[in-house]
């Protein structure tokens, strides 16, 4: 399927009536917004800065916009308030407080109604996925040389055999420019790859080896002596597997920490806050995300995820996909605000497997 990325059409603000100027105030103090501040949206936000409206260049949810010394709006956590940000205030976004959410700018203009009445109108087993997955193959190498593909994986992806090789040759192939994962993940990648086990079981068979339940916490404790992930992949010789992938190919990864974590990995977040920080950092970076097996992962990422880029002076849509087996996972991301997202009710191994077979 061809692939291009929907046109994006600019709000006409002539039609805004009684605009003036977003209005501002101090934060009293580090990490506190003034009363009445506007919480930051997905969507592209103008905001009317002397007399011009301005589109904040990035945007997340439940955030403020701070104006800056060079009228540049910057979009922060309330942790990263300073006393004395110029914190935007207004509870409307119709333009009659000086800020416009753009909710539709990658609408069709001539898209036709939708049916009153039709089956299957959520995201089911039932659903038809096969031109989903056209969609997403094309946006893919539509991405690998025009954009940025980060990809958020539960552990579920390194259990069976198939599903880890698939994910290996992905990031090999260039889709992966960025790895968001927890200790889980990479802890039974590298059983896997010592061991042939996850959790000390086969990842082909899955039949439990002897003592298998000592697997994860032996390779935890090898790793932790060697220092580091790539010098346990070098001292053991280890040369599969997604992290063995993720360090040859040079693309970073960010494991962050969970208070059910052995060991952990040397490399793995164990402060939550900048644990977050280095995750937004590969967020902002991304223009499709891709969160597969991994409910917390998936719903911490979309609410990082706003529904655009600016790049290269342009607005451009952000994709974010949720794949999980339960129906339940895929509805509670968007019921916590990610609008945008698109999901697949599937396996996971079946959806990596799918992905890069299409992708060879």
């Amino acid at each position: 399927m061809c692939f291009s990325l929907p046109a994006y059409r600019e709000p006409d603000f002539a039609r805004v009536a009684c605009a003036h100027d977003a209005c501002t105030a101090p934060a009293p103090a580090d990490g506190v917004a003034p009363e009445g501040y506007h919480a930051t949206t997905i969507f592209p936000e103008y905001y009317r800065i002397h007399g011009v409206w301005t589109l904040a260049p990035e945007s997340r949810m439940d955030c403020v916009a701070v104006l800056q010394a060079d009228g540049r709006i910057a979009v922060r956590e309330f942790r990263n308030l300073r006393r004395g940000d110029a914190v935007v205030l207004g509870r409307t976004e119709d333009g009659s407080e000086g800020i416009y959410v753009h909710a539709d700018g990658f609408d069709a203009p001539d898209a036709a109604p939708r049916e009153r009445f039709s089956f299957r109108q959520s995201r089911s087993r039932e659903t038809a996925y096969s031109r989903d997955y056209d969609e997403l193959y094309g946006l893919l190498r539509h991405e690998r040389e025009h954009g940025r593909i980060l990809w958020v994986l539960g552990p579920a992806c390194t259990f069976d055999a198939d599903a880890r090789r698939a994910m290996s040759a992905l990031i090999e192939r260039g889709y992966c420019h960025a790895l968001l994962a927890g200790n889980a993940l990479a802890t039974h990648d590298l059983e896997a790859a010592l061991l042939g086990t996850a959790l000390g079981q086969d990842i082909y068979t899955q039949r439990p080896a002897p003592n298998g339940h000592y697997h994860h916490i032996d390779v935890l404790n090898k790793v932790r002596a060697c220092g580091s992930i790539p010098a346990f992949l070098d001292a053991y010789g280890i040369q599969d597997g997604i992290m063995h992938a993720c360090v040859r190919s040079g693309v970073p990864f960010v494991l962050a920490g969970s208070i059910r974590d052995d060991g952990p990995l040397p490399e793995v977040y164990s402060d939550v806050y900048r644990a977050q920080d280095a995750m937004r950092a590969q967020v902002r970076e991304a223009t499709t995300v891709l969160c597969v097996a991994t409910q917390l992962h998936s719903i911490a990422v979309g609410n990082m995820t706003p529904a655009f880029r600016v790049r290269d002076g342009r607005v451009r849509p952000a994709y974010l996909y949720c794949v999980d087996i339960s129906e339940f996972v895929v509805g509670k991301l968007r019921d916590r605000g990610s609008l945008a997202v698109r999901t697949f009710v599937a396996n996971a191994q079946d959806f990596l497997v799918n992905v890069e077979r299409a992708l060879r």
